[in-house]
């Protein structure tokens, strides 16, 4: 018993002032070693949540991105992600080591969604078109595909020839090791700037242009050249047609983004070859793909190879009125000579409507004066000429010709199921020749033929008339385009206004609120891809770039065919808003599957006995999950080494709640001895903000209850032991301020409502944030998602970007000035006070409608006061 005794006191001994002292600097060295990891993982968390936001927005919004944002996105967050689960480790050391497996997992996961490619299932490089079927549109691109169907299965006349496929183009890259440098030069340029894809396309073009042909590919182009003049009986010349995947596919036609070389003989058709390839990173093509959401590496450029047709006549036939889908005619657009001219809008054409009913007829016609033509050159290439003024009025095609196009459009529209749209040529014999279908884009608003309401006076209609090349109205100020280079120069939300409707304008339609030609017609290329991104165009305007002037705004009305001058509202309010053509593309959707295992948050209550590592769903989970247990462990290191009695202090102040302060490194002006430490001995920037929000106005007291709020809240007591006086409960714990100089990390308890609020405020605004969370009440439920949207509400007024799930409201404001978030910390200290017990009169109107009044004009007091 004695000697039990006496190793008892030797064991319990205190130790020497000196060896105490040494003990507690030691602590706090380890102490500041474990806030920097602690600083490094919010730092992380910050940025991971911005990512997450950013992810967030580009889905929900309407603005174009590509693989390059998602790539780094998710590159960036899983980065960050790491960081904060490296940090955690060091606040505690293998106890969440779960936290590595599952980041591994999900991020696995996410890899495989971003690499994931379409194998190519055929390895031929050339395939004959007598050949090809629908099916092989991952082989041959959707316009080779769609030609040998109807070539094939519908035996419609079509030239001999043959597609260069998908597989030979991965072969001429793989040749000249191209893929890797084409890929590093497109993650590396700045997407929303004109100049950056101007300059990549340029680049990428000649990288292409310079490259060689693989020998076993042009002995396949040769083969196939020599049996297709065998089946068209002779030498021939060639049209090389872009035939990209993806192209001429429902919804996204390509219209006129890729090259076509036209009469290339076979001494130059690996040139030609070549050219369409390196048309694939034009700068509309580049655009488009990133507007449309296409991915690069996604999109392999097929070739068509077609026996030219030395065509009399050529144009575009539509099986339904691309601008009013009510209008079930058909139309087609001819002019002399190759279907160029109609569809690069670069010269007038003639328009033949026909019914149909049983008896085809035609029931309109609108023939133009026609004064150029597009022809073959005897050897190769193409030229165009003047027409003689004995052809310039004469009709392109006759009566039958239109109405044998129009039986032959809806023969191709019962077969595919959808409206089309058809390029053909008659040769001089009068055969026809169709050169490629395709889905017809239209816009689904009301009759073209509607002309626009005037003003009270008509003053402000500065022209009427032209050709309605996609409907709709819109406003802007006027950018007269002539040359290459005003596509840099073209402002966002401006009115294009161009001589002809070339698709080489189509890289800013974008952009464009709403564009005027002076030539062209709706059968264009410029048409379909305006129709496609739904841009009101009016076309054939003559003069139109005499008529209108650079910087003066203007009302295009396309549908009722006018330009008005300045902006007419009435017209703009009836105008459908722009659908986003991102969602539903290929690039949203692996942006949208990626964000599944990034985004949503399934860990919510640290309480919840699922609150662990082994349920981290998502990135955001693993940082739901860090965030919450980084601030336990802080207070447990305190706590586990008797920290919080030397230097977690209370707030000496004459408030009836506890408030307890742990100075993580420099929020006390100086060393404090004893427990307690006094408003002014606090040096954190955002504590002092919220403690004067906190004690600004005097509480009035709790709101008046109802009978059914004192009903409510005695339900919830019985039945939620939380609320239980006598149980353990996070509700009754106290309420601590983790501190330093710039940072706030507030876990707040008042009654039965639970918030914490975190912060870093300090002269780097970039950095700046503040993030407040509130959930509880001891009320039923629908009277405290009164209360969370009625801060919400408040929090949105001054500018905090919010969430609401059921009772549990998140809040967020970040990149701002150092006095504009401190101010929002002052407001939050002040609704910490002043919100308590609001759920119990959220079912009364009028008690609502004075304490919005109250605290709309407390709040603004509080700003004018610190402005």
């Amino acid at each position: 018993m004695a000697i039990g005794s006496l190793f008892k006191k030797i064991l319990t001994r205190k130790p020497s002032p000196e060896t105490a002292d040494a003990a507690v600097d030691a602590l706090r060295i380890e102490f500041k070693d474990r806030y920097h990891s602690f600083k490094l993982l919010l730092s992380a968390n910050h940025k991971a949540l911005e990512i997450m936001a950013e992810i967030e927005e580009a889905l929900h919004g309407s603005r174009p991105f590509g693989m390059t944002f998602v790539r780094a996105a998710c590159t960036s967050v899983a980065v960050n992600v790491f960081s904060m689960v490296r940090n955690i480790e060091k606040l505690a050391p293998g106890k969440y080591g779960e936290l590595f497996a599952r980041f591994d997992a999900i991020q696995k996961s996410v890899d495989a969604v971003l690499t994931r490619r379409k194998p190519v299932a055929d390895e031929r490089l050339v395939i004959p078109l007598g050949e090809v079927t629908k099916e092989m549109a991952d082989f041959v691109g959707s316009k080779m595909a769609n030609l040998g169907e109807i070539k094939n299965s519908l035996k419609v006349r079509v030239p001999p020839g043959f597609a260069i496929t998908a597989r030979a183009y991965q072969r001429f890259l793989e040749h000249n090791d191209l893929q890797a440098e084409i890929d590093r030069r497109m993650q590396a340029a700045e997407a929303d700037r004109v100049e950056a894809l101007y300059n990549l396309s340029a680049e990428i073009q000649q990288m292409i242009i310079r490259a060689e042909v693989p020998a076993d590919l042009t002995a396949a182009i040769r083969r196939a050249w020599a049996a297709m003049e065998i089946e068209a009986g002779g030498k021939v010349t060639v049209a090389l047609r872009s035939s990209a995947l993806g192209e001429d596919a429902a919804g996204s036609s390509f219209a006129g983004q890729y090259r076509s070389e036209l009469n290339v003989s076979a001494d130059a058709v690996l040139e030609a070859y070549r050219e369409v390839l390196a048309s694939k990173y034009s700068l509309q093509a580049i655009t488009y793909r990133l507007t449309r959401g296409f991915r690069d590496e996604d999109v392999a450029m097929c070739v068509g190879c077609l026996a030219m047709v030395n065509a009399a006549a050529g144009g575009v036939t539509y099986s339904r009125n691309p601008v009013d889908v009510h209008d079930h005619r058909i139309f087609t657009n001819a002019a002399w000579g190759l279907p160029k001219a109609v569809v690069d809008g670069s010269a007038a054409c003639d328009l033949f409507i026909v019914s149909r009913e049983d008896a085809m007829t035609v029931v309109a016609e609108d023939i133009r004066s026609k004064d150029r033509k597009f022809v073959c050159y005897p050897e190769e290439g193409i030229c165009r000429l003047d027409v003689t003024d004995a052809e310039r009025l004469l009709p392109a095609i006759t009566h039958e010709q239109a109405i044998d196009l129009a039986r032959t459009a809806a023969s191709l529209e019962r077969h595919y199921d959808m409206a089309q749209d058809i390029e053909w040529a008659i040769d001089p014999r009068g055969d026809l020749y169709l050169l490629q279908c395709r889905p017809l884009q239209q816009r689904p608003v009301e009759t073209v033929t509607q002309k626009s309401a005037p003003t009270a006076d008509g003053a402000s209609v500065i022209y009427r008339g032209g050709v309605t090349a996609s409907s709709g109205a819109a406003s802007g100020p006027v950018f007269i385009a002539d040359k290459g280079s005003d596509v840099l120069a073209f402002p966002d939300g401006a009115v294009l206004v161009v001589r002809q409707a070339q698709p080489r304008w189509a890289s800013l339609l974008n952009r464009a609120a709403a564009i005027v030609t002076e030539e062209g017609g709706f059968a264009g290329h410029l048409a379909n891809v305006a129709r496609e991104f739904g841009v009101p165009a009016l076309f054939a305007v003559p003069e139109a770039t005499r008529i209108l002037r650079t910087g003066e705004l203007a009302t295009v009305d396309a549908t009722g065919q006018a330009i008005h001058l300045g902006r007419i509202e009435a017209l703009l309010h009836q105008a459908q808003p722009r659908k986003s053509l991102m969602q539903g593309s290929p690039v949203y959707e692996i942006l949208s599957e990626a964000s599944r295992m990034i985004v949503p948050l399934g860990l919510l209550e640290p309480d919840s006995p699922d609150f662990a590592p082994t349920n981290c769903r998502t990135l955001h989970d693993i940082t739901r999950f860090i965030h919450e247990k980084s601030v336990h462990e802080m207070f447990n290191f305190g706590r586990d080494h008797n920290f919080s009695e030397r230097s977690s202090k209370q707030l000496h102040y004459k408030v009836p709640m506890q408030w307890w302060v742990l100075n993580l490194d420099d929020g006390f002006t100086e060393e404090i001895a004893g427990k307690y430490v006094k408003l002014e001995q606090i040096a954190c920037i955002p504590m002092l903000a919220f403690w004067r929000g906190f004690i600004a106005i005097p509480w009035e007291g709790p709101p008046a209850m109802d009978g059914r709020g004192m009903l409510s809240v005695m339900f919830q007591a019985t039945t939620n032991q939380a609320l239980t006086v006598g149980v353990k409960s996070k509700y009754a714990e106290r309420n601590y301020f983790m501190v330093a100089r710039n940072y706030l990390s507030l876990s707040q308890r008042l009654g039965f409502h639970f918030s914490t609020l975190e912060a870093l405020v300090s002269e780097r605004t970039p950095e700046n944030y503040v993030s407040f969370q509130f959930k509880g009440g001891a009320a039923d439920l629908e009277r405290r998602l009164g209360r969370v949207h009625f801060i919400a509400e408040i929090l949105e007024s001054i500018g905090f970007r919010v969430e609401i799930r059921e009772d549990h409201l998140l809040a967020r404001v970040e990149g701002q000035c150092e006095g504009y978030m401190l101010q929002r910390v002052e407001i939050l200290g002040y609704l910490a006070l002043h919100t308590r017990q609001m759920d119990m009169i959220m079912a009364n109107p009028a008690h609502v409608e004075y304490y919005r009044a109250k605290y709309h004009k407390d709040i603004d007091g509080l700003l004018a006061a610190t402005h």
